[in-house]
């Protein structure tokens, strides 16, 4: 008997198998086109994904990555509430189904998925896309405009990637409103950039005042030490790249890394990560430099050298955004 194909491996043979009936040059001239904005203004405009050709193209370049950091985040919500599994997921905005992919990756089985956004191009692939995936077969595909009047039914997890960027202020505020109100767990997840961050941050703060606490990336639900304008906290996923990533960005390394920002928040029993490992860790001879965002609300840097022993090799192991100390192995 077969053994199952990973959800991540599923997606991309299914996105290659999609891309094999398009040009090669289409595809890389549509990516081009939509690769700064994916939406757009669309609860007014004509959707920005024109046809399945723009929808094929830009889900293969954009749902490997969107799927990477939305996992990274999940696993964090995993870590931090390690005895609990959505019997439930709605992803807002979710377009080709990147979240709900993340979400069967990291816990396996069915459950009762609705996708929401605007552009019925992308749901009609995402519902066809979904069909390589055993899990999501029963997954509902709705059209709706994302904003101030979006009502969510309750459900166990929400998801949100890659959408505020795309709303008005008002707009923003009412969907973390609505999520708060819909789920005992929230997760949201925008591009690695000063911009990202501070949206992220900012669903961060509505999400608390709506009392929920933070498990991830976050050690600690109080005010982010980040001073403003100064610096922003964004992580990085490792994607694979294909042939179509190449085409468009040129070089020829077979990977890139996803930059992201994150908040997950819950009503959950949680334990957050005692602290966060906040930039690349920096190897040097006989010791490990760490930034960490540390549970007593502050930045700090920590130095581990070979007389630590074993937190020494689990150092130069760590990657970043990992949470330090790394958890103690089964007994």
């Amino acid at each position: 008997m077969n053994a199952p194909v990973p959800p991540a491996e599923a997606l991309r043979r299914s996105l290659a198998e999609l891309l094999d009936g398009l040009p090669p040059r289409q595809a890389a001239t549509a990516v081009e086109r939509l690769i700064a904005n994916y939406r757009g203004d669309t609860p007014t405009h004509t959707p920005i994904l024109r046809d399945r050709a723009d929808v094929i193209a830009y889900a293969a370049y954009r749902m490997p990555a969107t799927f990477e950091a939305v996992h990274t985040a999940l696993e964090a919500l995993a870590a931090a509430v390690p005895d609990w599994t959505p019997r439930s997921h709605t992803d807002v905005g979710g377009g080709t189904g990147a979240a709900t992919w993340a979400v069967t990756a990291t816990w396996p089985g069915e459950r009762g998925v609705t996708v929401l956004d605007w552009a019925e191009p992308a749901l009609a692939l995402g519902r066809e896309i979904a069909a390589a995936n055993p899990a999501l077969t029963g997954a509902r595909w709705r059209r709706a405009r994302i904003g101030a009047d979006l009502s969510l039914d309750d459900t166990d997890l929400v998801t949100v990637s890659y959408v505020l960027n795309e709303l008005s202020e008002r707009d923003r505020a009412a969907l973390v409103d609505a999520a708060a109100a819909a789920a005992p767990a929230v997760v949201i997840v925008e591009a690695g950039t000063p911009a990202g961050y501070a949206r992220v941050i900012e669903a961060r703060d509505r999400l608390v005042r709506a009392g929920l606490h933070i498990a991830a990336p976050c050690p600690h639900s109080a005010a982010c030490p980040i001073e403003a304008g100064k610096d922003w906290c964004h992580f990085s996923a490792r994607v694979t790249r294909s042939s179509l990533h190449r085409q468009v960005k040129g070089g020829s390394l077979p990977y890139e890394d996803e930059k992201f920002s994150y908040v997950v928040a819950t009503r959950l029993p949680a334990r957050p990560a005692p602290s966060r490992i906040v930039r690349r860790p920096q190897i040097r001879k006989g010791q490990v430099l760490l930034d960490l965002c540390e549970a007593d609300e502050r930045l700090a840097r920590t130095t581990v050298t070979k007389r630590h022993g074993d937190l020494y090799k689990a150092a130069r192991d760590a990657d970043w955004g990992d949470a330090w100390p790394p958890p103690a192995p089964p007994a």
